[in-house]
C-alpha cells in the first residue's frame, strides 16, 4: 500500500497502536543541520507501507480511522479482463525474504529502480553466511558489480552488495 503525502510513518504508528502488523523499509540518509551532517533514519521508499491484514479490515479502517485514511491500495496494471485493477498482494515467503534483506539499515543495501535491472537475467541464490544469511534472490550485474537482488514484483527491489562468493549457494 502507499500512504499519500509522506504520511507512512504516522499511519504505521496508528497500525502499531491497533496491533496490525506493518512494515516500512528504512535507510539512513545524511542531512545537514547548522552546517553539520547527520545521519537520519527515514523510509527508504517514500509513501510505501506493507500491511498484513485483510482487504475488508483495511477498507474499514480507511473509513472509520482518521489516521488510516491516507492509505491507498497499490494495484496491478494493466486493467484485468473485468476492467478492474487488481490489488497487489505479496505471498508470505516473499515478504519475509524482503524483510530479512531490509530490516537492518546498512550501507550494503541499495534500493533499486526497475531500470537498474530491467532485462537482466540472474541465477537464484541463497546467502548462507553473515548478516543476510537465509535471504534468497538473484545474482545480477548492476553498475559493473555483482549483487544479489531481492525483488517484490511491481513494488520494490533491493540489491545487497559486497558479498563474498563463498557466502552464496545456487538454488535453481
Amino acid at each position: 500500500m502507499y500512504a499519500s503525502f509522506g504520511r507512512e510513518m504516522k499511519v504505521k504508528a496508528e497500525l502499531d497502536r491497533l496491533g496490525i502488523v506493518s512494515y516500512i523499509p528504512m535507510e539512513y540518509r545524511m542531512t545537514e543541520k547548522d552546517g553539520e551532517r547527520h545521519p537520519i533514519l527515514q523510509p527508504a521508499i517514500h509513501n510505501l507501507i506493507f500491511v498484513h491484514s485483510s482487504q475488508q479490515k483495511i477498507t474499514e479502517l480507511k473509513i472509520t480511522n482518521k489516521e488510516c485514511q491516507p492509505l491507498q491500495y497499490m494495484t496491478r496494471s494493466p486493467l484485468s479482463a473485468a476492467n478492474k485493477r487488481e490489488i497487489l498482494t505479496i505471498d508470505e515467503k516473499s515478504m519475509q525474504n524482503f524483510i530479512r534483506a531490509t530490516e537492518t539499515p546498512s550501507e550494503k543495501i541499495k534500493y533499486l529502480t526497475i531500470t537498474d535491472f530491467l532485462h537482466k537475467e540472474g541465477r537464484r541464490v541463497r546467502i548462507t553466511n553473515g548478516n543476510f544469511a537465509g535471504v534468497e534472490g538473484k545474482i545480477k550485474r548492476i553498475h559493473k558489480n555483482k549483487v544479489v537482488v531481492v525483488m517484490l514484483e511491481n513494488i520494490a527491489a533491493v540489491a545487497i552488495t559486497d558479498l563474498s562468493p563463498s557466502y552464496l549457494e545456487f538454488i535453481g
